[in-house]
């Protein structure tokens, strides 16, 4: 018996009419490449391999816990101004997690990578401060290019209250209004089929770039996207797989932002001088970490958290860009929050993460 795409023994006008309805068939149905991805996909695919510096040294790294990277509730509550005690106390939970939101356009999808720790700190008294909560982080601007995934353009890193820009090798960006400060390197996971960017934090006060402008001196930890979440075997694993957390979710990071326990202020942490912080150095500052919508540069052209809110602005403000970039926006949630956010921008001081 012969089945439908069989063309032995019919008669010619038949087999081109089978063929042209295959063809057609074919051209209707979507590939891979073209099947939607969605936001959690996207933002797991192109999550970096991440290389946190460990300083175990002084009674305020914790035997170098205070570099592990952790979610904000790590101690079960969403208070921010007892971070820095419960980093050391039994029961303490380390696991390493990283947020993330993803906003679109029609050209291309923006995706912020926020890393937290519970301490900013420091171990040698000469004019460095201390303070609890630290927040940094990275933006990856992904073209929309038909495939999947698209195709990752450039990275801008958070170090304290600076910017720093980066293309990948073959990126069609190039300088804008700021310079480029360096290559973004891909490295291939263990853990997945996905080549990653690759960034990296310093210890003690977790300054974000790509890698290796930052790298690990000694004791290090090299962190792994993944869909589960594990605390550190010691201050010097090479292989921990992080978990996403989106900061959208219902009753996430942004869902929090008004919280008083947990912000000091629109995208400032509350942060107090309880514990040891500040012990033995030079002082302990407040109310000094920042979430996404709350990084700053102040010598650039974008506004006080612009780089997670309005991407696309500071993406035409730091590079030139040959194709489109369209600066609608098809999904952001940091839009519904606009006017707050600009009052935040206007009043805030300035940046001392």
């Amino acid at each position: 018996m012969l089945d439908a795409s069989s063309t032995a023994r019919r008669p010619r006008g038949v087999r081109l009419l089978i063929a042209v309805m295959l063809a057609a068939a074919a051209l209707a149905a979507p590939s891979p490449a073209d099947a939607a991805v969605s936001r959690a996909e996207l933002a797991l695919r192109w999550a970096p391999i991440h290389y946190q510096d460990v300083d175990a040294t002084g009674s305020h790294a914790l035997s170098g816990q205070s570099d592990y990277v952790t979610r904000v509730d790590f101690d079960g509550d969403l208070d921010g101004r007892n971070n820095w005690d419960r980093t050391g106390q039994a029961g303490a939970a380390l696991a390493a997690h990283v947020y993330y939101s993803v906003v679109e356009t029609s050209t291309h999808w923006y995706i912020t990578y926020f890393f937290f720790h519970p301490r900013d700190w420091t171990d040698h008294p000469f004019f460095e401060t201390e303070h609890e909560n630290d927040g940094e982080g990275a933006l990856f601007a992904i073209e929309r290019d038909g495939s999947t995934y698209g195709v990752l353009r450039s990275a801008v890193t958070v170090a304290h209250s600076d910017f720093f820009s980066y293309t990948p090798t073959g990126s069609t960006w190039t300088n804008g209004g700021e310079s480029i400060d360096g290559t973004l390197r891909f490295q291939a996971s263990p853990h997945d089929t996905f080549q990653h960017p690759v960034t990296a934090q310093e210890a003690q006060g977790h300054g974000l770039k790509a890698h290796p402008q930052y790298d690990i001196n000694g004791d290090g930890l090299v962190y792994y996207p993944s869909t589960v979440a594990e605390t550190p075997s010691s201050g010097n694993d090479r292989d921990v797989r992080y978990q996403l957390i989106d900061i959208f979710a219902t009753g996430g990071l942004w869902a929090q932002r008004s919280n008083a326990s947990l912000f000091a202020s629109l995208g400032t942490f509350a942060g107090d001088t309880s514990g040891d912080c500040g012990v033995g150095t030079w002082s302990c500052s407040t109310n000094s970490a920042n979430a996404p919508w709350g990084w700053d540069d102040g010598n650039d052209a974008p506004a006080r958290g612009e780089i997670a809110s309005d991407p696309a602005k500071l993406a035409a403000a730091y590079f030139t860009v040959p194709s489109g970039l369209a600066r609608t926006y098809s999904y952001n949630p940091y839009a519904g929050a606009a006017a707050a956010l600009a009052e935040a921008a206007r009043t805030a001081p300035p940046t001392v993460d």
